[in-house]
């Protein structure tokens, strides 16, 4: 097979070429000679330029990613706050009281103590005294008429009498209580508060009667009047029998304030009380 003739022309072409390189090399070898000598010609002189220090790096792992955010809750609504008590007010410390003396302590009783009895002197009061109207007293022995009142013996005027002779006891307690001033005032204050109105108030009845409002039984001072008076009467006058009511009147009033004593049979002792 034949190749293809190129002509002159191609061979110019080629040629050139060839030079142009064989030229560009020798330029290079020229100028690389050309450094050559003139570094080789440095003077001593000059320094070296300054060399940094190597930097020495080390390849480490990456630290792992952090975990992920954690997703934010929803809030709660915040309950209702409390509407706050009101504030008390203030206390206002009380004035000091001054010191009292200790109190004895007390002790009590022993348990088989027994309570004493009370004495007649301040026994409760018992019911009031009974009033005798005028059918009952219509019957009743007075001054100056049947037993015991003056009609039956010798004997007149205060209720003596000796052996043999009459005992007007009626009249002689009669005298003594309209002569005792202080009797005869609480003989008209109890009828009075009584409302007697005429009626008489009996305070024997075979035992003196607690009256109420006062100490002791009957009137104080008209059952110590009447004892006295009986005491020191004659023998054969305390002993005299006696039957039913005999009435001791303190005026010759009608409406007057009146005292009854007796019971169906008895004697003027049985008022001394001689079985105490």
């Amino acid at each position: 097979m034949r190749e293809p003739s190129t002509g002159r022309a191609g061979r110019k072409t080629g040629a050139g070429r060839v030079a142009g390189w064989t030229a560009a090399g020798g330029l290079v070898v020229g100028l690389e000679a050309a450094l050559i000598l003139g570094l080789a010609w440095v003077p001593a002189e000059t320094f070296d330029p300054p060399v940094d220090p190597p930097i020495v790096v080390s390849l480490v792992d990456p630290p792992p990613p952090p975990p992920p955010a954690p997703q934010p809750q929803p809030a709660e609504a915040p309950a209702p706050a409390e509407a706050a008590p009101p504030a008390p007010a203030p206390r206002v410390a009380p004035p000091a009281r001054p010191a009292s003396p200790p109190r004895p302590t007390r002790r009590p009783p022993p348990p088989e103590v027994k309570p004493l009895p009370i004495p007649a002197s301040v026994a409760p009061p018992g019911p009031p005294l009974p009033l005798i109207g005028a059918t009952a007293l219509a019957g009743a022995t007075r001054v100056g008429a049947g037993p015991g009142g003056g009609g039956g013996g010798q004997g007149t005027g205060g209720g003596g009498g000796g052996a043999g002779g009459g005992c007007d006891m009626l009249k002689r307690l009669q005298e003594a209580l309209r002569d005792d001033v202080e009797v005869r005032a609480a003989i008209q204050t109890a009828h009075r508060e009584m409302s007697a109105q005429g009626r008489a108030i009996q305070v024997w009845d075979g035992d003196w009667l607690q009256s109420r409002g006062q100490e002791g039984k009957g009137l104080a001072g008209v059952r110590q009047a009447i004892s006295v008076e009986v005491a020191f009467a004659p023998a054969e006058c305390r002993a005299q029998a006696m039957r039913g009511l005999a009435v001791l009147a303190l005026d010759d009033r009608a409406d007057g304030a009146k005292l009854a004593l007796g019971r169906a049979a008895w004697r003027w002792s049985d008022l001394l009380d001689l079985r105490r």
